[in-house]
């Protein structure tokens, strides 16, 4: 760990015994993130020019995006001090709308981009949701203060977030964040109605139940739900006092939060998993947006726990360079973390975590008394079955396993090909200590098949269930193998998975059907740095050979070099192989074989038996059943919804 590189007040272990943060400290922490961004302003201040390889989409639209992503930290730092800005950030934005609205398209120093399609030159309108949202949060202070002309001209390029076409997800909460705007301004109109309406029908389509929404159509879960597409809806119903709408959209972020607040670990990190995870503290936005508009299952105490953990955790981990700029990466900078449309200020969407900062000094989210995060209670599992996931929490080490059974990042339109296999939704597990391995190296959490030396790719993945009982849970899965090297697929192959978690052992059992003789299958567990604190085991149960480890050169988000054991197996046919996973930062975590006492499989049932308590875990194949029993109690765990075979 190392300093912050901006000065924060004293820590008050008396109000925050876990992260001694305060709202001063957030206070502090947006003026140094926005002090040393604006270092790099153009002198019209309309673009930050933040130092960096470019994205996608060019210097120009970065720039952009420098100014936008940083208004958001500045209006709620403003807007959450009813006006106080004692370093003049308003003037500055005020500035920059003005020159780059001017002559906005003009290839200039300073001209803003216009706002296309998000197949020619869509990135600006992902930036216009921040203007947006940051003019209505600072409209008495910065908008109303603007001369008509700029106003009309800042209008103008805003509207064109509402007359071209964003990407299919949730970009179209952009124009409605615009719209929502341009309404409370008194400059709505039937445009602005129908982009509202849009994106709300849209929520409605995306929505999986259980709190969760997939990003777009097809099956993405991941942190867009907390960052997108939960905040937008429910700070727009908080900031225009819509009653129906932040009850309806209320209640949604209110359940989401009753499993995601169990997705971060004691150590404050959220969970590494998904797309744009630059965005690092962004991942508390959803839970200071539930204590802001009180929709929230939590404590005000638990909520400041969860958001100045996640962000302590990454200032303390260098996120922020000596320059004080955020870096794109995890900890420092990490290429393997990031996407083709990122950009060096792209990071800077961690601003949405600074939604906190709406509630006001007396607020119960910063009066009252941190207490622990969901976490840092007793050994949880939690099962997921809309989006396919389980969450599995460990006390004794504060790490919180998250088990993939539904979420892929596959459109429905893309064909099943290992070109749209992804490291950060393709992997059977990931945690809040660990990253995946990249995409060059031995896949880590992976259940591979070798057919004539190539090795398969997850893909589509098609859950068959979740659920959990009071110490127990269990999800399962099925896909189809596809080579990046060789055909694409193997006809009638297919793989299905099932994980059970208890405490922090992870029992893993993968049934393989239709595999064609000389099939080599290869089981890997979690990767992890030989000499840390964090460490991985993995025990073949049934039909696997012994282990070995295998070396990740590149490394992960948390670690510059990894290694990560494997087993393998010869399969023909169908065959059930099974296996006894393990993630943990107890000192002395001790073996895993003495952890089951037995292992029976007979035809399409598996049966396993713990040997702590006595209790068996049986799953059965066709129709897939998964039952824990004592000698006391059954437990059947059961989905209910039709199975996708």
């Amino acid at each position: 760990m190392t300093s912050t590189p901006f000065r924060l007040p004293p820590e008050d272990r008396t109000a925050s015994p876990y992260t001694g943060y305060t709202r001063a400290h957030w206070e502090a922490s947006a003026d140094g993130l926005l002090d040393a961004a604006w270092k790099w302003a153009t002198p019209g201040r309309a673009l930050l020019d933040l130092p960096g390889r470019p994205s996608r989409s060019g210097v120009r639209s970065d720039g952009l995006e420098g100014y936008a992503r940083t208004f958001l930290t500045a209006a709620f730092r403003v807007a959450g001090a009813e006006g106080g800005d004692p370093h003049n950030w308003l003037e500055r934005y005020a500035d920059g709308l003005t020159a780059g609205t001017r002559t906005a398209g003009r290839d200039d120093a300073e001209s803003w981009p216009l706002i296309l399609d998000h197949t020619v030159f869509g990135q600006p309108m992902v930036e216009s949701a921040s203007v947006a949202i940051g003019l209505r949060l600072t409209r008495p202070w910065l908008w109303d203060r603007l001369d008509g002309a700029t106003q009309d001209r800042a209008e103008e390029w805003l509207r064109g977030a509402l007359r071209h076409t964003p990407a299919p997800n949730n970009w179209y909460l952009f124009p409605f964040s615009v719209a929502g705007f341009l309404e409370s301004a008194g400059r709505g109109d039937a445009e602005t109605a129908r982009a509202r309406q849009r994106a709300l029908d849209l929520l409605e389509v995306w929505y999986r139940g259980e709190g969760w929404y997939t990003d777009g159509d097809g099956r993405a879960f991941d942190h867009y739900n907390g960052w997108a597409l939960h905040l937008y809806p429910v700070l727009d119903a908080y900031l225009s006092g819509d009653a129906e709408l932040s009850a309806h959209h209320g209640a949604r972020l209110g359940e989401h939060l009753e499993s995601f607040s169990l997705m971060f670990g004691g150590d404050g990190a959220p969970l590494h998993f998904g797309r744009s995870l630059t965005y690092r503290f962004a991942a508390g936005a959803a839970v200071g947006m539930g204590a802001v508009s009180g929709h929230t299952p939590l404590a005000p105490g638990v909520s400041r726990r969860l958001i100045s953990g996640s962000l302590r955790y990454f200032l303390e981990r260098g996120s922020a360079g000596d320059d004080g700029l955020l870096s794109l990466g995890w900890h420092g900078p990490h290429d393997a973390t990031l996407q083709v449309y990122s950009g060096p200020s792209s990071p800077y969407w961690a601003s949405k975590a600074f939604v906190a900062l709406l509630a006001p000094q007396g607020h119960p989210l910063w009066a009252a008394v941190e207490e622990p995060a969901p976490s840092e209670g007793p050994d949880r599992v939690l099962s997921l079955p809309s989006p396919g996931l389980l969450v599995q929490s460990t006390r004794a080490d504060g790490i919180v396993r998250l088990h993939n059974h539904g979420s892929d990042h596959v459109r429905p339109h893309e064909s099943e090909t290992a070109d749209v296999s992804d490291p950060l939704y393709a992997r059977l597990a990931y945690s809040t200590a660990t990253g995946p391995t990249a995409s060059t190296n031995t896949a880590d959490n992976h259940l591979a098949l070798r057919i004539e030396g190539f090795r398969s790719s997850r893909v589509r993945i098609h859950p068959l269930g979740a659920g959990h009982g009071a110490d127990w849970g269990w999800a399962a899965s099925w896909h189809r193998p596809v080579f990046p090297d060789g055909p694409p697929t193997w006809p009638g192959l297919r793989v299905e998975s099932v994980t059970v978690v208890r405490g922090r052992y992870e029992l893993r059992v993968h049934r393989i059907l239709g595999a064609p003789a000389g099939t080599r299958a290869e089981l890997t567990g979690w990767a992890t740095d030989p000499g840390g604190t964090v460490r991985s085991a993995l025990h073949g149960l049934y039909g696997w050979a012994e282990p070995e480890d295998v070396r990740a050169p590149q490394g992960t988000a948390f670690t510059r070099w990894a290694v990560l054991p494997r087993l393998a197996a010869d399969v023909e046919g169908t065959d059930v192989l099974v296996a006894l996973a393990s993630l943990t930062a107890e000192p002395a975590p001790g073996p895993l074989a003495p952890v089951v006492s037995g292992v029976d499989v007979t035809g399409e049932t598996v049966a396993v038996r713990w040997a702590d308590d006595g209790a068996t875990t049986r799953i059965g194949f066709g129709p897939l059943e998964v039952t824990t029993t004592r000698e006391t109690e059954s437990v059947n765990h059961l989905n209910g919804k039709p199975q996708d075979r």
